[in-house]
């Protein structure tokens, strides 16, 4: 792909524009983005809900939502859904398009199979051996993250690898978003309200079954040709020479093109979201305490939610248009963090509906600006031949600590209470996860101050 300090774009005809709607991989993008926003947080946010509601301690919820962490390793398997066919899918279907219907399948599975298990701290019996139920309960939820992962895997080198040109590129990529957040509407919404009608079984139950959707998306793309292009070219993964390149190559490669600033840009990428991981967790039970009931939320997330959140997609994608990538990018470590202070406010003044309303307003811009700011840099900076696992390598580092940290929150909401009102220790809890945002704000505006990389350079060094 192309360096990030190249900005400077001829502006694209109406023409142009509606000949690439009107493409059909942007419309199998659309629906990629779907699946791969529905089992997010049917094993995170969302599932608080449902585990608070059967009275699970909060220190529980906030471990439990460690399986997340898989998606902060699918770079430690990456490798393998770069350079490898999926099992049964992958002859069929190609290697992106084989990987996509394969991860798919098993997130389905075991979404139904948390569904029979239930969130429940007592012990259940399988073939005859008494198991702990919500051990048994957490492996599922840990297969959904983990092949869930994959499929972001996948989904993300085929979105990169299909575009023709950097504003196919953005076009695709704010057409993912446009998906996932609908899904996200759906799981962390419209969810909510069939809860409270028909249980959180069938709710589950029905959002398996949306992830059809993303069946539906590979059948109508078609294998990227730069995929199959860069599969012909390499080593076969089964050698020394293969595993070496498959594990390494994406590494070298991209330290060699970026030197000593991709210390900087991963640092970067890694802090940028950290309050919004952080944080999430503890969004849902807050919520539960705080009076609010499952179809306030879902009616404010699906109304006022979704305009401010489609508000924000495209004011990333106006604001990436107009000044470039880096002041985008500074916009959203700015705007991100910020919003969490929403929720600080919201605790201390209590269940009213009227500033619910304007937290989730708030919160659902800055995150839909910010998700499009951090996507469009992150895949501006990989290269073609090691797609699927520089992504996976830079959506790790966004991840990881946030990831690791959220664990904790639960236990930091309750130690934050000591002496205090519950409410008061959200706030306190909400007010820090703001402050940890203050890095990635000072290195993205060192990474704005960069010099440019002259186009020369980056030809040598990436031997495009």
């Amino acid at each position: 792909m192309n360096a990030p300090a190249a900005e400077a774009k001829p502006r694209q005809s109406w023409r142009t524009v509606v000949a690439n709607l009107r493409q059909r991989k942007v419309l199998a993008m659309l629906l990629l983005g779907f699946s791969s926003g529905i089992p997010i947080y049917l094993v995170g946010n969302t599932l608080g809900f449902w585990m608070r509601e059967n009275a699970i301690e909060l220190s529980t919820i906030g471990f439990l939502s460690w399986v997340g962490i898989a998606y902060s390793l699918k770079f430690l398997w990456a490798p393998l859904v770069d350079k490898a066919d999926a099992p049964l899918f992958g002859r069929w279907l190609g290697r992106r398009r084989g990987w996509m219907l394969l991860s798919q399948i098993v997130v389905a599975v075991a979404l139904v199979g948390m569904v029979f298990v239930q969130p429940r701290e007592d012990v259940m019996t399988i073939a005859g051996i008494g198991l702990d139920r919500l051990l048994v309960f957490g492996g599922l939820a840990l297969a959904v993250a983990f092949a869930s992962a994959t499929q972001d895997i996948v989904i993300d080198a085929w979105r990169i690898e299909s575009a023709s040109s950097n504003e196919q590129q953005g076009l695709l990529t704010s057409t993912s978003t446009l998906g996932y957040r609908g899904a996200l509407l759906m799981t962390d919404a419209l969810i909510l309200i069939m809860a409270a009608h028909v249980g959180w079984s069938i709710s589950y139950l029905w959002m398996a079954a949306m992830m059809g959707v993303g069946v539906v998306a590979v059948m109508i793309a078609r294998e990227p040709v730069a995929s199959e292009v860069a599969a012909n070219a390499q080593p076969t993964l089964w050698t020394a020479r293969g595993l070496f390149d498959a594990i390494i190559g994406p590494f070298i490669a991209f330290f060699r093109q970026h030197g000593t600033f991709a210390l900087v840009m991963l640092l970067a990428i890694c802090l940028y979201r950290m309050p919004d991981f952080v944080m999430g967790p503890m969004a849902n039970p807050f919520y539960a305490d705080l009076g609010i009931d499952k179809e306030t939320v879902g009616a404010v997330r699906g109304s006022i939610g979704l305009v401010a959140t489609i508000l924000g997609i495209a004011a990333a994608g106006l604001t990436a248009v107009r000044f470039g990538f880096m002041p985008t990018l500074l916009a959203g470590a700015v705007l991100g963090p910020g919003s969490n202070l929403a929720f600080a406010y919201l605790a201390l003044h209590g269940s009213d509906t009227g500033v619910f309303t304007a937290a989730m307003a708030i919160d659902n811009f800055c995150s839909g600006y910010a998700g499009v700011a951090l996507i469009g840099y992150m895949s501006s900076l990989t290269s073609i031949g090691y797609t699927a696992t520089q992504y996976a390598l830079l959506s790790s580092f966004y991840a990881l600590a946030g990831k690791v940290l959220k664990g904790f929150s639960g236990v930091w909401v309750e130690q934050l209470a000591v002496g205090r009102t519950l409410l008061e220790g959200y706030a306190l809890f909400f007010t820090g996860t703001a402050l940890i945002g203050i890095p990635a704000i000072v290195l993205c505006i060192v990474l704005w101050r960069r010099p440019p990389v002259p186009p020369a350079v980056v030809a040598a060094q990436t031997g495009v």
